[in-house]
């Protein structure tokens, strides 16, 4: 997993015109998933493969791929898999903090080749905010960082504060607030940047189910809100069923796509999609497909 001098990279890319631009109404709830031309796939994935190579007499580590897919215009795609199959590295990949040993990645036209794109904005699963800096400060910072006009700032993030519940907490500081509204603090900060691409690395992974399925409905009113596009790297199938248009299943390592399921919820779900008849269809869909490659990569661990 990426650790906080690599958030550090991803957060404080400067926001283009381009960025700056993005739309800021959700898309049309009556669109479909499946009614989608091709000039709005956002990210293309093509062959890509992840050799570590240790250096130190140990052999190299075939952590992924090669993997192929398209991330779709405003979609939300989930990728899901067992431990160690590479998840977290092709987020890398795709977010430009990594460079691929073999294959291509291209976002919005432009090869992704070991920088952070304009647009794009990580979120990680360790608490990012900075301890010494109140609510406020911290959704401010990157676009502080970034040259904003302090006028632009403040709006930018009096909005972000309250579309995420925390606008009663604008001056109170991290070791002042639980665990979910510390990560409501960093999806804020990335919020006020205003991707057009949001990288999700298990955000809620250290979060307990309740604060989980709050936060997977907030994130699913960001998405709304925005109009990003959403790639979430997730262990939890449940989580995945959820939130996503998408599911990419991966195989143990070296990673691979099983398959890529397709949901068929409404823009518009939330929570209650849980009592719905066809999302324990695709939990036991899923996880058929995961038992025996999570099966192996716990023997690969033994």
């Amino acid at each position: 997993m990426t650790g906080p001098a690599s958030w550090m990279r991803a957060c404080f890319q400067k926001t283009s015109a381009a960025s700056n631009g993005m739309a800021s109404q959700p898309h049309a709830y009556g669109a479909t998933a499946n009614a989608v031309a091709p000039a709005e796939i956002h990210v293309q994935v093509q062959a890509a493969t992840k050799i570590f190579t240790p250096g130190d007499g140990r052999p190299p580590v075939h952590a992924l791929g090669p993997v192929s897919f398209d991330l779709r215009k405003g979609e939300f795609f989930s990728v899901v898999g067992p431990s160690g199959c590479g998840k977290s590295t092709l987020l890398d990949l795709v977010a430009g903090l990594s460079r691929p040993s073999d294959g291509e990645i291209h976002f919005e036209g432009a090869r992704v080749d070991g920088e952070v794109p304009d647009g794009v904005a990580i979120v990680f699963q360790e608490d990012a905010s900075f301890p010494w800096l109140n609510v406020f400060d911290n959704a401010a910072f990157g676009a502080r960082r970034n040259g904003l006009p302090e006028n632009e700032v403040r709006e930018r993030v009096d909005h972000a504060l309250a579309f995420m519940g925390l606008a009663d907490f604008a001056r109170a500081y991290p070791a002042q607030l639980s665990g979910g509204m510390r990560q409501r603090v960093c999806i804020a900060r990335v919020m006020v940047l205003r991707p057009r691409l949001m990288l999700l690395d298990e955000p809620f992974g250290a979060l307990d189910q309740q604060t989980r399925l709050l936060m997977g409905e907030e994130t699913l009113k960001l998405w709304r809100e925005t109009g990003s596009t959403i790639m979430l790297i997730t262990h939890s199938i449940d989580e995945a069923v959820l939130l996503s248009d998408r599911i990419g299943t991966m195989s143990a390592r070296p990673g691979t796509f099983i398959d890529v399921v397709e949901t068929g919820w409404s823009r518009d779900r939330g929570s209650e999609t849980t009592m719905d008849p066809h999302y324990g269809v695709l939990q036991s869909q899923i996880w058929q497909m995961l038992r025996g490659e999570s099966l192996k990569a716990l023997g690969a661990q033994q």
